[in-house]
């Protein structure tokens, strides 16, 4: 049997989005994202870290802030150190060539064939349109947050176009999730 997964984006999904975040301890957790994850791990769930972080290679903030801010994030939700299988960190800019800056598929089809996930099973799950194009480029279902940036018409578009479902919150979709 093949594993089921939560690729996750970090800022405007797990923790508020504060732009270029790079101080651990302005970090916050968005209310129900401990207990969100807490239900996906219980239900067999793998969960995957996939963050975009074009801060470093703007030179506002440092790969060391980004692990930095990651811990925080571990030790807010207070699930063990191992909760998060896998954690992909992309340090460049939109305008640089990349191979696993998202909307790039290249880190979730990685951990589907390491891992043996099953595709159907797997959820991209984030809050602006480069995480749920990750997720259609990869083959996974998408799930949009508005926990992040504002839905625009443009947004609006993506999600109408690929059906992508919209939910308030992580832990609103993660009630949604076969028990």
């Amino acid at each position: 049997m093949k594993n089921k997964a939560l690729f996750l984006d970090r800022d405007g999904t797990l923790n508020y989005d504060s732009h270029y975040l790079r101080e651990p301890d302005k970090l916050v957790v968005i209310e129900g994202a401990r207990e969100a994850m807490r239900i996906a791990r219980d239900l067999g769930y793998r969960l995957y870290l996939v963050t975009n972080q074009s801060g470093v290679n703007r030179g506002m903030l440092t790969l060391d802030d980004v692990h930095a801010c990651n811990k925080r994030l571990l030790q807010e939700l207070d699930l063990g150190d191992d909760l998060f299988a896998g954690i992909s960190i992309a340090p460049e800019r939109p305008d640089e060539p990349s191979e696993y800056r998202k909307p790039s598929p290249k880190y979730l089809l990685e951990m589907i064939k390491r891992d043996d996930l099953d595709p159907a099973a797997c959820y991209m799950v984030g809050d602006r349109e480069s995480d749920w194009l990750c997720g259609v480029n990869a083959g996974v279902q998408s799930i949009a947050l508005r926990t992040g940036k504002d839905i625009t018409e443009k947004a609006q578009l993506v999600l109408d176009v690929h059906g992508i479902p919209l939910y308030g919150t992580i832990l609103d979709f993660v009630h949604t999730l076969d028990r």
